[in-house]
C-alpha cells in the first residue's frame, strides 16, 4: 500500500495530459460526449499541476472531481444548444409523419389497443381517450406517437357524420 502511496505522491503533470488524451482516444472509440469532457478536466487538471507543482494528489483529485462536473455540464450545454436545425426533423421517427393525418379503420379495437393498416404497414394504435373501443370503419386522426405505437382518436369528420 506504501508503494500506491508513493505513486500518487510523485504524480506529475503529465500523468494527467497522458490520462486527458487517453479519455479523448476512448471518445473517439465510443463516442458518446462524455470521456471529451472528462479528458477535457484531465487535461485542466495537468496543466494546474505544472502551474502549482506543489499540489498534493488528494488536491489533484478534487480539481480533477470539480472540474469533471462542471465540463460536463457545460459541454451537455453547449452540444443542446448547438444542434444543427434539418429539413428533415422526423427522420428516423416514421410514426411522427402521420401526426394530424386522418384513416378509416379496417378492423374494431379492443381494450383500447388495435392495428391500422397506413400505405404497406401495419402499425399498432392506442385509442384516446384510453380503453376506448372503436368499430370497423371508423375514420380516426393521428394525435401522437408512444414508441412504435400510433396514438389516435375519432376523427371530428367521423363525429359529425355519427
Amino acid at each position: 500500500m506504501e508503494s500506491f502511496a508513493a505513486f500518487l505522491d510523485a504524480t506529475e503533470y503529465w500523468y494527467w495530459l497522458a490520462l486527458g488524451l487517453l479519455l479523448m482516444v476512448v471518445e473517439v472509440i465510443a463516442p458518446g460526449v462524455l470521456f471529451l469532457w472528462l479528458g477535457v478536466a484531465a487535461i485542466v487538471t495537468g496543466l494546474a499541476l505544472l502551474a502549482i507543482p506543489s499540489m498534493s494528489w488528494e488536491i489533484q483529485f478534487v480539481v480533477f472531481a470539480v472540474l469533471s462536473v462542471v465540463s460536463i455540464f457545460v459541454g451537455r450545454r453547449l452540444v443542446s444548444t448547438h444542434q444543427e436545425v434539418t429539413d428533415h426533423p422526423t427522420l428516423n421517427r416514421r410514426g411522427e409523419n402521420f401526426i394530424g393525418r386522418h384513416y378509416t379503420l379496417a378492423e374494431a379495437t379492443a381494450g383500447g389497443q388495435g392495428r391500422l393498416k397506413i400505405e404497406d404497414s401495419m402499425w399498432a394504435i392506442s385509442v384516446r381517450p384510453e380503453g376506448s373501443d372503436l368499430a370497423a370503419g371508423v375514420r380516426v386522426v393521428v394525435i401522437g406517437v408512444d414508441g412504435a405505437t400510433l396514438v389516435v382518436e375519432t376523427s371530428p369528420a367521423s363525429v359529425a357524420q355519427g
